[in-house]
């Protein structure tokens, strides 16, 4: 189901930029035009959408019906063609009711929700509570784009295959997307699904660590969908991640799913959305270049 549509609940869900920033959108290989070549984003406002979200929701599904068959050399997606020509009918019907859920199944089956972790990674995630690359929904990805500017830096704690942060990408292209994962496999899996969206080598970086070794810092917009549980070693992650954030000249605006950070982050932060799945953090303090033309809360 949809995160954050008020009609709807939610779906279960290093190194800064070099080389400049793209002129525009049009470095990808499989475009994405700004606006929905099929006129979705209009059907998707009159059911209840936000104007910015329903052509962003537009876009994705452009963006999934033009992909092709996913290479089976390097990925292994058996129903991605039955659920794209799913959706493509869906579309072409014109019904938002008939399209989301088609959407959304497409989306989870490219997630990978059944990961391929070596049982040494399971039990280093299992020993900390984190959640096995669960699908964090579109939510994030739909509000996201006020967020989000060619110049910004942004990071996944947690990337499983990396599609949150890929598909970020491709609907907001930005300076460099950084995917923390704690394994190389999916690692290995997410640059196949990154050549496979046509997104670009440089504008991707990965750190293959646990994210419990990793700085929280030099980031402009993070997403996390709870890495590990606040307690144990959670409990000095989540302490240490709101230490650096806060003390960045420029915190990052934070999307959190199933969040750990309330009430650990200080009131340098404040709250712009929450909806029991996804809550958004931007600071108190004027964010400089992070703040979009339109602050007001989603």
């Amino acid at each position: 189901m949809w995160a954050g549509h008020p009609r709807r609940s939610a779906l279960p869900g290093g190194q800064r930029a070099g080389g400049g920033v793209p002129a525009g959108r049009t470095w990808y290989k499989n475009h994405v035009c700004t606006r929905s070549k099929r006129g979705l984003d209009s059907a998707f406002v009159a059911s209840g959408w936000e104007p910015h979200e329903a052509e962003r929701l537009a876009r994705l599904i452009d963006l999934f019906l033009a992909l092709p068959e996913a290479p089976s050399r390097r990925l292994s997606f058996p129903e991605f063609a039955r659920l794209r020509d799913r959706l493509g009918r869906a579309a072409a019907g014109g019904d938002p009711e008939e399209i989301e859920p088609r959407l959304l199944e497409l989306y989870a089956h490219v997630h990978m929700n059944e990961a391929p972790y070596s049982p040494e990674e399971r039990r280093r995630v299992n020993a900390t509570g984190g959640y096995w690359n669960h699908a964090g929904g579109l939510s994030p990805i739909l509000k996201a784009g006020p967020w989000i500017t060619p110049e910004t830096v942004s990071a996944d704690f947690g990337a499983g295959n990396g599609l949150q942060g890929l598909l970020l990408q491709s609907l907001s292209p930005h300076a460099r997307t950084t995917q923390i994962e704690i394994s190389a496999r999916m690692r290995d899996i997410g640059e196949a699904v990154r050549e496979w969206l046509g997104v670009p080598q440089d504008r991707v970086e990965w750190i293959v660590d646990d994210v419990l070794n990793v700085p929280a810092s030099g980031y402009d917009f993070i997403y996390l969908y709870r890495p590990v549980r606040p307690d144990g070693p959670g409990r000095e992650f989540y302490a240490r991640f709101a230490r650096e954030v806060e003390a960045e000249p420029h915190p990052p605006v934070i999307f959190s799913i199933a969040d750990c950070l309330r009430g650990v982050l200080s009131s340098r932060y404040e709250v712009f959305h929450g909806d029991g799945h996804l809550t958004c953090f931007r600071a108190v303090s004027p964010p400089g270049r992070r703040t979009p033309a339109n602050t007001r809360a989603g």
